[in-house]
This record gives C-alpha cells, sequence and structure tokens, in this order.
C-alpha cells in the first residue's frame, strides 16, 4: 500500500513539475544540449514511474494484501466455488482478478489522458502568453498604474 500510495504521489508531483516548467519556460528560447538531456530523463523517468511503476505496484497490492485473485469469484453461476453475488442467468464468472486488471487498465487510460493533455498544455504555451497584457513600466522597473 506505501509503495502504490509513494508511487502516485510521485507521479503526480512530477506532473506537477512539468506544468510549473511550463509557465516558467519563454516560448522560442532555444534549447541547449543540457536542457534536452535533462527534460527528456524527466519525462523518461515520469512515463516509467506512470505506465509500469504505478500499474505493477496496483496489481502487487490486489494480489498479495487484498488478495483478489482468479479463484476469488465475485460474479457467476456458482459452480466452482460459493461467488459473493450468485447470479443462475449469469454466463460466465467475474473474478476479483478481472475487476483488478480492470482497474490496472484504467491507469493506463488515465496516464495516457493526462499525458496527452500535458503535450496540449506544453504546445500552447504561446497562445497563453499571448493573452496576458505587458503592463508598462517606469524606468526604475515598477508598473504603472493610472490613477483615478
Amino acid at each position: 500500500m506505501v509503495a502504490l500510495v509513494t508511487s502516485l504521489i510521485a507521479s503526480v508531483a512530477m506532473t506537477w513539475g512539468i506544468l510549473w516548467y511550463a509557465k516558467r519556460r519563454p516560448v522560442g528560447t532555444p534549447v541547449s544540449w543540457g536542457e534536452a538531456l535533462t527534460g527528456s530523463i524527466y519525462v523518461f523517468f515520469l512515463a516509467f514511474l506512470a505506465y509500469g511503476i504505478v500499474p505493477h505496484q496496483w496489481l502487487t497490492l490486489a494480489e498479495n494484501e487484498l488478495s483478489w485473485r482468479a479463484d476469488r469469484i465475485l460474479i457467476g453461476p456458482g459452480d466452482l466455488n460459493e461467488p459473493e453475488i450468485k447470479v443462475s442467468a449469469f454466463p460466465f464468472d467475474v473474478t476479483y482478478r478481472t475487476i483488478s486488471d480492470s482497474i490496472a487498465a484504467g491507469f493506463y487510460v488515465v496516464f495516457f489522458g493526462a499525458q496527452l493533455w500535458l503535450w496540449s498544455v506544453w504546445q500552447t504555451r504561446d497562445k497563453r502568453a499571448e493573452k496576458t497584457t505587458e503592463v508598462v513600466k517606469s524606468s526604475y522597473g515598477r508598473p504603472l498604474v493610472k490613477q483615478g
């Protein structure tokens, strides 16, 4: 449980880091090789965390601590084991492993949607920068505000 929560917190914090950096990075600034290398390592580790570690930790938690195994039947006709929800007209068994695998697949869907959203945020930084109005500053660097 601790490993799953820690990996989720780390992935959310790293995603927040990308959003934080996207607000501060000037649009059109050339990228040095060091920045490109650092950014690629950062994004690779975030993808490894989101697509590899988080689903693995969920499946480990479900299999071991929650005992969501293939021999535990949630819904089914009840021929093999006594299912928790007995439905005589249900033609197949739904096991707890099916539910845990579906949740792991849900992690992949959510992370892929977040990845597409992050790409969109990064690619549209210039449009958001154009919307902000530049405040005229004095020669001392203070904003000039019209009084009255």
